[in-house]
């Protein structure tokens, strides 16, 4: 989590009533065509050009060359000839309760001082529409920042076709400790309210995991460090929060229910206590030691590095707070390429919501590619290899036989101009069209 600014709200995000208001099935046969232009199937490692894509209701029927392809009778076609064509793409760092709170209007502290759930609710559907309008049909949805379970209401919102908006995996409240996690600075005899479910102890720790999961968590999101802040060497530190055997009972219990755990950290000790605890995934990452790389690489633990959000609404250089700014875009890059180069998993994910939801999502694309990935491997990060971490490889992050109909489409050629995803024009969601403004 990191709060930035507040939301704008965007022409064309407004909801209107009805379900056929924002997705329609392309025909009552539910039988859609689909001819590609150039295809990136999220898998493969070079595009395939001229190809039709066959969905019959929610799913993908047949992949395959349009020369060659049969046309079923009653079919709905869809002409995307001139497009590129790619699986919806996966967030797997996203916060739909945080709207980039601009301190000026009383940042992260309001929200959970005056906002009422409602409202926040209300805002959190309006970033799951514009998630899915940008491309992204599938999220991971990292914390709701003192709403509560609301990740798990939107989410039943949208499955229940109440509302639009991707797939979502839900964390719930998330798990830090005492000292951890905001509010703070208020007095100490005044009770307020925190953004995480705070714990001391591995009985509390284990507690939290199962009341989490009980209350319809997909993972558990535990913050493993906490402040962070230069020494008298310049050198970023990180105050560590759960204790291993803290974290341990957390992930012994998440993973017994057949789920998986989240970290947030930066660096440090508490890095090194996510990996030696259990950790399914190391949330921004900023600064990765040798010793780390190489254990998530033998662990195969995931590391989704959030970049771009870091890059931007720094504190004045001379204080405290910009010189941490600084130091923390000054490690990242090059413990990203260290973790690229030695084989670490890498799942995309952006942390919107610490940037407004007004913001292009696909702009940590760039970051991505100009930190050493190519194109290609970025997207693989947000379509099969994201699909991989979440445990739903074949069915989401790709365009082949057997896979949710998920399908996006943008002009231009991504491989030469990743921005291109940045300017996406068609979103096909389950066999429902969301989005098509190439016509």
């Amino acid at each position: 989590m990191r709060s930035r600014r507040a939301l704008v709200l965007v022409p064309g995000l407004v909801f209107c009533c009805g379900l056929a208001a924002f997705g329609q099935a392309a025909n009552p046969e539910g039988v859609t065509v689909i001819r590609a232009g150039t295809l990136i199937d999220g898998i493969s490692n070079a595009p395939r050009r001229d190809q039709v894509i066959v969905v019959r209701g929610n799913r993908i029927e047949k992949v395959g060359a349009a020369s060659s392809a049969a046309i079923p009778g009653g079919a709905a076609v869809i002409d995307l000839s001139r497009a590129t064509l790619l699986p919806g793409l996966i967030d797997s760092h996203t916060h739909i309760f945080l709207q980039g709170e601009d301190p000026a209007e009383g940042g992260y502290d309001v929200q959970l001082l005056k906002y009422p759930i409602a409202f926040r609710a209300a805002r959190a559907a309006v970033s799951a529409r514009r998630a899915l309008e940008q491309g992204f049909t599938t999220i991971r949805d990292v914390e709701t920042e003192g709403a509560g379970y609301g990740d798990v209401g939107i989410k039943q919102a949208i499955d229940g076709g109440y509302i639009p908006g991707p797939r979502m995996f839900v964390v719930t409240r998330a798990i830090s400790t005492t000292g951890g996690y905001p509010l703070e600075g208020y007095a100490p005899e005044i009770d307020v309210p925190k953004g995480a479910q705070l714990i001391d102890g591995p009985v509390e720790a284990r507690k939290a995991a199962r009341e989490q999961l009980d209350h319809g968590a997909d993972w558990i999101k535990v913050y493993m460090t906490h402040r962070s802040w230069l020494d008298a060497k310049g050198n970023l530190v990180s105050q560590p929060t759960l204790t291993l055997e803290e974290i341990k009972a957390v992930a012994d219990e998440t993973h017994g229910w057949g789920k998986k755990v989240a970290c947030h950290a930066y660096n440090g000790i508490g890095l090194h206590r996510a990996l030696d605890g259990g950790c399914d995934s190391i949330e921004h990452g900023l600064e990765l030691d040798d010793a780390a790389v190489a254990q998530m690489v033998r662990q195969g633990t995931w590391l989704c590095p959030t970049m771009s959000v870091y890059y931007d609404h720094w504190a004045p250089a001379d204080t405290p707070a910009g010189k941490r700014d600084r130091k923390r875009v000054a490690v990242h890059g090059p413990s990203f390429r260290k973790a690229l180069k030695a084989g670490v998993k890498i799942a995309f994910g952006t942390d919107v919501g610490g940037f407004s939801w007004s913001e292009p999502i696909a702009r940590e694309f760039s970051r991505m590619v100009e930190f050493g990935m190519t194109p290609m491997a970025a997207i693989q990060s947000a379509t099969s290899k994201g699909a991989e971490m979440l445990g739903m490889s074949g069915e989401i992050g790709v365009i082949t036989p057997g896979a949710y109909a998920d399908i996006i489409a943008v002009t231009g050629d991504p491989l030469h101009d990743v921005e291109a995803l940045e300017r996406v024009g068609f979103v096909m969601r389950d066999g429902k069209v969301y989005r098509n403004d190439l016509k």
